[in-house]
């Protein structure tokens, strides 16, 4: 008998600041711009996402074009979403060894 898998919606495990703020953290940290644009995608999407396309000014449509992985989305445009997400960046010093 044949499994099928179910897919695996991340949005559905980011229910409050704290692990949305982990989420990003870890992505940011692992420095891959792909991935960064699909956890704010993700993020966006556990949000609402025509809520954050109402408080960022820009289309649902122009969201998720934005936030796919190999699009390039200007700066304001990602910190409007980090805005409208309730999550800021942050910068650290890189430890070195």
């Amino acid at each position: 008998m044949k499994k099928k898998l179910l897919a695996f919606d991340p949005s559905e495990l980011l229910d409050s600041d704290e692990a949305i703020a982990a989420y990003l953290t870890q992505v940011l940290a692992d420095g891959d711009t792909n991935e960064l644009l699909r956890a704010i995608g993700h993020i966006a999407k556990a949000r609402g996402m025509a809520h954050i396309a109402e408080e960022t000014g820009l289309g649902r449509e122009s969201l998720y074009k934005a936030l796919r992985p190999g699009a390039n989305p200007r700066i304001d445009t990602v910190l409007k979403v980090c805005h409208a997400i309730g999550m800021q960046f942050s910068a650290h010093p890189i430890a070195h060894a």
